[in-house]
């Protein structure tokens, strides 16, 4: 029992000179990982919204209304007037009828 001990405490006095020994390479450019951390703080600083919510309920309403009627067949695009058959282009003619209402939508990219 008393070897285990002894290569447990050899084992760990290894694993920390090879630790000691990272720490002191990654030491060599303290300057750019400043720099790094800085400009990354700030982006998710701007990111981050104050009312916590993207969307009103007012664009979900809208978006609901046009699934519906995507679903019963009743949706058409506004360019050809063919019929909608696609999840997403009929969130996305939701949403942009919530826009053009002056519901609180994201702008468009």
């Amino acid at each position: 029992m008393a070897t285990k001990k002894a290569t447990k405490k050899s084992a760990k006095k290894s694993a920390t000179k090879k630790s000691a020994t990272k720490k002191a390479a990654s030491k060599k450019s303290p300057t750019k990982k400043t720099a790094t951390k800085k400009t990354a703080s700030k982006k998710t600083a701007a990111k981050k919204n104050s009312s916590g919510r993207k969307y009103g309920e007012a664009a979900g309403k809208s978006v609901e209304r046009e699934m519906k009627a995507m679903k019963q067949g009743k949706l058409k695009s506004g360019g050809s007037g063919k019929k909608v058959t696609s999840r997403k282009q009929a969130i996305a003619i939701g949403l942009s009828e919530a826009r053009k209402s002056g519901a609180k939508v994201p702008k468009k990219n």
